[in-house]
């Protein structure tokens, strides 16, 4: 779930790190009253969920408050992703004799959060990795304690930095693996860090995501940023598909079936189990096949919703066929998950056996599922067979 450059900012400001004065504007005219009360120049940044603004002309510079609303008038016509702008942002522009950038992740191979810092302000981390290793410099820190001023300190004194700059700095680092931590967030970045002539430092810019699973337990941070919940915050716009998804998954409280994604192929996926819908995603891809969409059903849906499901995946424009898979489960019935979804297949006037290429739901009821999937005949395995064996069965019935 993604946040705008605004949001960031007041989140960071909320916890100590200085930001520009500025404020946002949703007409030329609020951003020309804007630079007029902040004084010239002034930066005009189009509100997009993009990290590299600038490079798509949408960060302009206004030396006037005219030139504020002539910028704000072009940057708000902008088209994004299918989206246009909500505003801009008009902040001060400040001279900065020094740009770092100071990131913080969770590193998915050591399972734990990683601190980043660079001097290299402004340019992508995983570039400069690339090209100077050595010029970034890291810790891993312990996801259920805070990061400690001596740990973010280490990491800082690893660039260089002594006395005063030290400490200040340090300040910094630390507040934002408390912010990353504090409130569920995947990625929290200020890439561009301004060390100013006085030796302060200000976040010129301010980038976060939230992990979307964590969107109930971070109800206060949204309604302090007046983030509605229908407003999804992800990459881009939900398609018509995914709202019907997301909509059959909230009217019925059992089981789970999402996050519910749209894509332009032909075989359409009814998976679950957590990491094996990711894997069996990938597996029908490396098999040649083009999944129409992704989902992760479990938790013991309903006959319902499984239907529903079935229903809304097969109706997909361009889906001739499902497969139905799933790793080794013991909170989800496979014999539920099997009427469902060959009740949804009839509800569509389709014969189970030629719309469903492959059934693979082992675990609790699973010798029922089969009774109910022998009398349709359609063909299944057990978990003897594996996820990717499964796909490639799926993928070789798509294509005949």
């Amino acid at each position: 779930m993604h946040f705008y450059e605004f949001e960031a900012k007041k989140i960071l400001s909320k916890h100590g790190i200085p930001i520009p004065k500025g404020g946002t504007a949703k007409t030329p005219a609020e951003a020309k009253a804007l630079a007029a009360e902040l004084g010239i120049p002034v930066m005009v940044k189009a509100q997009v969920f993009s990290r590299w603004r600038h490079k798509a002309g949408a960060v302009k510079v206004a030396k006037t408050p005219a030139e504020a609303a002539e910028a704000a008038e072009a940057l708000l016509a902008l088209e994004f992703k299918s989206e246009t702008p909500p505003c801009v942002l008009v902040e001060q522009q400040l001279q900065a004799k020094k740009l770092l950038c100071v990131h913080v992740t969770y590193d998915g191979t050591r399972r734990l959060p990683l601190l980043s810092l660079t001097e290299a302000g402004g340019a992508d981390l995983d570039d400069t990795l690339a090209k100077d290793p050595g010029a970034v410099k890291q810790r891993h820190f312990s996801a259920l304690t805070p990061m400690t001023g001596y740990q973010a300190k280490e990491v800082v004194k690893k660039l260089g930095y002594g006395g005063r700059d030290l400490v200040r700095l340090t300040g910094v680092a630390s507040r934002l693996a408390e912010i990353f931590l504090r409130y569920d967030f995947t990625f929290s970045e200020i890439n561009a860090l301004a060390q100013l002539e006085d030796g302060s430092f200000v976040a010129l810019d301010g980038h976060v995501d939230l992990e979307v699973e964590a969107r109930p337990r971070q109800q206060a941070l949204l309604d302090e940023l007046g983030i509605k919940d229908a407003d999804s915050r992800g990459a881009r716009k939900p398609t018509p598909f995914e709202v019907e998804g997301a909509a059959i998954d909230a009217e019925d409280p059992r089981g789970i079936i999402g996050p519910v994604v749209e894509f332009d192929g032909d075989i359409g996926l009814v998976i679950g189990a957590g990491g094996g819908s990711i894997s069996t995603f990938d597996a029908i891809k490396r098999w040649g096949g083009k999944p129409a969409n992704y989902v992760a059903i479990g938790g013991n849906p309903s006959v319902k919703k499984a239907e529903r499901l079935t229903k809304l995946v097969l109706s997909k424009p361009g889906v001739e066929k499902i497969c139905v898979i799933s790793n080794v489960v013991s909170n989800t019935r496979a014999d539920l998950v099997a009427r469902g979804v060959i009740k949804g297949v009839l509800a569509l006037g389709f014969e189970p056996k030629d719309k469903i290429t492959i059934f693979r739901v082992p675990g609790a009821w699973e010798a029922d599922a089969f009774k109910i999937l022998d009398k349709y005949g359609i063909e299944y395995c057990d978990r003897t067979v594996s996820l990717s064996e499964a796909a490639r069965r799926a993928v070789e019935k798509a294509k005949a």
